[in-house]
């Protein structure tokens, strides 16, 4: 199962060897109601809830395993501006106007981030600055039409480089172009995770973990059923992610065909100078290359560098992991080659086919988000927010997102794996030539 090794590997995690989690609540055991069940405890369930919350609802989160347990609490913690898609699917399905709304959206995202994080004084290490690099000439001239365009439409201020010039932006002989912008940038993941999760609660809203919904049943009341109780709601959102359907197959089986489940992984360096630091990314942002298989990358607080980028897109944990996402941050840094590796983990984040957030309804009273596709850090908020908007009578915002068509992985049950493992491959190859 994919749950399995998602759980093993996460154990292994900086970000959990630098918390102190709160001990374990104990699971539902109790048939309970509520105004709207939330179905996931990572940033877009509880984000929904605190919003919920601040409207009056009585919530009820359940959790089928630890609070930020899966892509929340592991992730690459860049908080960026924009989608993993790109412009372009808003733009070819909703045009201009609706596709400038879904941008603001993003910068909003960035706002209501850091509000939360001031309001309920979360000290998740944030850091502001992001920079994006590319390669190849082929690479950097996709990036700078990217960025010129972005600054053209979209009014995103960049400070593009190329040749020598790069080496202020970044120390590296792997880059020939990097774009420098300051609304974007990077935290502690997990920390902020579990600052969200004490903020639910201190609103009244009841946390369940180690809950996992095992069938939804659904109608003008919907009733989700655990392993010793149950919760019923007149109003339902599933934040499960790409874990919904290996907890509870029976929730929303209909889902499960338009995500897929990839793996991401990461290492830890051991801390390093603070005058290294300085040297290889002067403004302490953190980067990522514009490859489809991409490299990114940042220091954490107490200056260990955090290299993620090895990606599985056939759910199996790669061989040899540490050694080599080693090799591929010396080819990035060589000063790095010999640093030792404290920390490796990882797990599985859900994609869409077109990389664009799917947020919907599966009737008139159970909403779904889901397909965030490794831009979750900052959207996963303003998602909880539309669907918090949407629940009180006011969907203007979610319909720019549910308005956006998805296809389905192709293959069915059985093969779309081997064709995204084929079609993953293709794009390795691309980003090689």
């Amino acid at each position: 199962m994919l749950l399995d090794s998602d759980t093993q590997l996460n154990q292994k995690s900086y970000y959990e060897a630098s918390v102190q989690r709160d001990p374990a609540g104990a699971p539902l055991q109790e048939a309970t109601s509520a105004d709207v069940l939330v179905v996931g405890a990572g940033y877009a369930g509880l984000s929904a809830a605190i919003e919920l919350a601040q409207r009056g609802y009585r919530v009820v989160v359940l959790e089928a395993d630890r609070i930020c347990s899966g892509a929340s609490g592991r992730n690459g913690g860049q908080a960026i501006v924009g989608y993993a898609s790109g412009q372009e699917p808003f733009e070819q399905q909703l045009g201009p106007q609706d596709a400038r709304r879904a941008w603001d959206l993003s910068v909003e995202s960035m706002d209501l981030l850091d509000a939360r994080i001031a309001q309920w004084k979360i000290d998740c290490d944030q850091v502001s600055g992001y920079l994006y690099v590319a390669d190849s000439p082929r690479k950097a001239r996709a990036l700078e039409a990217d960025m010129q365009a972005m600054e053209r439409d979209y009014g995103l201020q960049v400070d593009f480089r190329t040749g020598a010039a790069v080496q202020q932006h970044i120390q590296s002989p792997r880059y020939c172009a990097s774009a420098f912008e300051r609304r974007s940038g990077h935290l502690h993941p997990l920390k902020f995770g579990l600052g969200l999760a004490r903020a639910a609660r201190s609103l009244g809203v009841r946390i369940f973990e180690q809950s996992a919904v095992l069938d939804l049943q659904r109608g003008a009341t919907l009733k989700a059923l655990t392993a010793r109780g149950s919760v019923t709601a007149p109003w339902g959102v599933l934040a499960g992610n790409c874990t919904l359907g290996e907890y509870g197959p029976r929730v929303a089986p209909e889902l499960h065909s338009r995500i897929m489940p990839v793996g991401t992984y990461i290492i830890g360096t051991a801390p390093l100078d603070a005058g290294l630091c300085e040297r290889l990314i002067p403004s302490n942002a953190a980067v990522c290359d514009n490859n489809f298989v991409l490299d990114y990358f940042r220091f954490s607080a107490d200056r260990r560098m955090l290299f993620g980028g090895r990606v599985s897109y056939s759910t199996r944990t790669p061989k040899r992991l540490g050694a080599v996402m080693a090799q591929r941050m010396a080819q990035v840094f060589p000063e790095l080659g010999a640093v030792p590796v404290d920390y490796v983990w990882g797990g599985f984040v859900d994609i869409s086919m077109n990389r664009a957030p799917d947020f919907g309804r599966l009737g008139s009273n159970l909403f779904y988000l889901q397909g965030f596709s490794g831009h979750g850090v900052a959207l996963t908020g303003m998602a909880g927010k539309v669907v918090a908007e949407a629940v009180a009578g006011q969907a203007e915002r979610f319909d720019v997102f549910a308005r956006l068509q998805h296809r389905k992985f192709p293959g069915g049950p059985l093969l779309r794996t081997p064709s995204l493992v084929l079609g993953m491959a293709w794009h390795q190859f691309k980003d090689l030539l």
